[in-house]
């Protein structure tokens, strides 16, 4: 197992730099100049040009990036061009808020997807099967962000039952925590119980058809207890699949809804530094997300061998 997980942190180190590298080539292609937002376009060229050289951006971008990566190696990811706050420490302030959100997301997709599925698969081909179907369709149809907005005008305008913005850190606070993050942890999750709910119901529909499954009935066994005890471990492995990819759109969609929700997490940092052109700011964000991403996909690799033993042995 240890070898394992060993060669898969080795194929993540090529996968890390090429994102680096094509990252740090994207955002320089995006049109603006970082030193001319920062001082305006009535800065006098002289000035423009000091500064320029002060931060680097002087220097061909092969240069740039190379003393970069070098400061990466050493766990430097540079300094804000707009704060002058080391990237490292912004990124360490706003990743539990990240954290928190997309834990809470993936929590709430469970929740959501996993009974609906369950229900549409006991009753395939009735009405309750054809409701779920639609409510999945459309929890996969809708925009995230239009989904935020529409969850926000809702309970925060017009019942009044939850704060449409701002964030209260968990320390200082779990309901008011909990409070500020349901409303955007529900954007996330709606369309990945959706997601996991479409899966989940032929995976399970597999497993009703399955010998197993019908001896275990036959045996005596109730229906609630044939499907916990034999359908729902079985049909795991291909949802679990899915979760680990959906993950990444998790992510993905911090980025919007941190900035409809003002919440402080890393999403909102990178959307910032795109609109700042802030290039340290962006590079480290996203290398962060992306290693973020990797570390996640190998614990679901691992979680494999926890579901099916069979896979367990696989990896030895």
């Amino acid at each position: 197992m240890i070898q394992y997980i060993l060669r898969r942190l080795l194929v993540a180190l090529p996968i890390l730099f090429g994102v680096s590298l094509f990252t740090f080539g994207l955002v320089r292609w995006i049109p603006g100049d970082p030193i001319l937002i920062m001082l305006g376009t009535d800065a006098m060229g002289a000035d423009v040009e000091g500064i320029r050289r002060l931060y680097g951006l002087d220097r061909p971008w092969p240069v740039q990036y190379v003393e970069w990566l070098a400061g990466v190696l050493q766990g430097d990811l540079g300094l804000s061009i707009r704060t002058r706050l080391p990237v490292g420490q912004s990124i360490l302030q706003r990743l539990p808020v990240t954290i928190e959100l997309t834990a809470l997301s993936l929590l709430l997709g469970l929740l959501i997807g996993v009974p609906a599925a369950v229900l549409a698969a006991t009753y395939r081909g009735k009405t309750a099967d054809a409701l779920v179907g639609v409510v999945s369709l459309l929890g996969i149809s809708v925009p995230g962000f239009w989904l935020a907005i529409l969850l926000m005008l809702f309970f925060s305008l017009y019942l009044r039952l939850l704060p449409s913005i701002g964030y209260v850190a968990l320390h200082e606070g779990p309901l008011d925590n909990l409070r500020h993050l349901i409303l955007p942890a529900l954007g996330l999750a709606l369309p990945l119980g959706a997601t996991i709910m479409r899966f989940m119901r032929s995976s399970l529909l597999e497993v009703f058809g399955q010998d197993y499954f019908r001896t275990a009935r036959a045996k005596g066994l109730t229906y609630v207890m044939a499907v916990n005890k034999h359908a729902l471990r079985n049909a795991l492995i291909p949802v679990v699949t899915v979760i680990g990819i959906q993950i990444g759109r998790l992510l993905g969609g911090a980025v919007i809804i941190e900035q409809i929700f003002a919440l402080p997490g890393l999403g909102r940092l990178v959307f910032d530094g795109i609109a700042m052109r802030d290039y340290p700011v962006v590079q480290g964000t996203v290398l962060v997300f992306t290693a973020l991403f990797i570390l996640i996909n190998l614990l679901v690799d691992l979680l494999y061998g926890v579901i099916d033993p069979r896979v367990r042995l696989a990896t030895k």
